[in-house]
């Protein structure tokens, strides 16, 4: 796994900690050909998939990353906004987001970005900062630049999002209960509250995942009229002559 840089606070490591877990877990059983992750070049999200085509596309906020907390992209495939992905609709079996809705300018058309190129029955698995945690209240105050909980988008409004487009959700996690802290000493010292938190107070953690899958609601194909038509008077004739030979019988 990667590291984040000696600068970054002890808060973003733990963060990366638990989502590269989370990650781990998610895609490790997600079939198909083609994965893509976008945004946050630290978190290795495709390390543990097995698809033949895996690709790292980095967004702007990798390029400007004023506090550290993510790797230089220099391991990334290509450069892109996540409102506007640079691949064909309904081509992608797995799209995994790390905070790459709150640090673009339109997460909401990023979302419909994702339904697009998502193939049928493919899934996305979205990370982002709880604004109604602990990390919310704290970031509301120190104002950090990249990554911040006080700006976040909230797990509710996601989710509305996901069901107008069809996207199912399979799967939520919340995680990172004790305080985002700049020292690593201090850090491991709170660690207690995860265990506490996940039992007591689960939607108040600094962080959540979201694993959705698309659906495409079923069809039914019509044919022309004259063949329904023809169809018909075939099934009336068929049934008018077993009529006729019960009663010769």
């Amino acid at each position: 796994m990667h590291d984040v840089t000696p600068q970054a606070r002890a808060w973003q490591q733990y963060l990366l900690d638990w989502q590269q877990q989370r990650c781990d877990e998610a895609v490790a059983d997600i079939f198909g050909y083609y994965a893509v992750q976008v945004g946050w070049p630290a978190l290795q999200a495709l390390r543990c998939n097995r698809m033949p085509r895996r690709w790292l596309a980095a967004q702007e906020a990798d390029l400007t990353c004023e506090n550290q907390s993510c790797q230089a992209p220099a391991q990334a495939q290509l450069v892109c906004h996540p409102e506007a992905l640079p691949f064909a609709e309904a081509s992608i079996d797995l799209l995994v987001l790390p905070h790459t809705l709150e640090r673009c300018h339109s997460p909401h058309a990023a979302v419909r970005e994702v339904a697009r190129v998502l193939v049928p029955e493919g899934r996305v698995l979205i990370f982002g900062l709880n604004r109604w945690s602990v990390w919310g209240a704290q970031h509301g105050l120190e104002r950090p630049a990249q990554l911040n909980a006080a700006r976040g988008l909230s797990y509710w409004r996601l989710r509305d999002w996901l069901q107008l487009l069809d996207l199912e959700v399979l799967a939520v996690d919340f995680g990172c209960h004790a305080p985002a802290l700049e020292t690593a000493l201090w850090q491991q010292r709170w660690a207690w509250l995860d265990a506490l938190g996940q039992r007591a107070w689960p939607v108040l953690g600094g962080a959540y995942c979201v694993l959705a899958v698309k659906k495409v609601p079923g069809m039914r194909l019509l044919g022309p009229a004259w063949r329904r038509q023809t169809l018909a008077g075939a099934a009336a004739a068929a049934a008018a002559q077993k009529n006729v030979g019960k009663q010769i019988e």
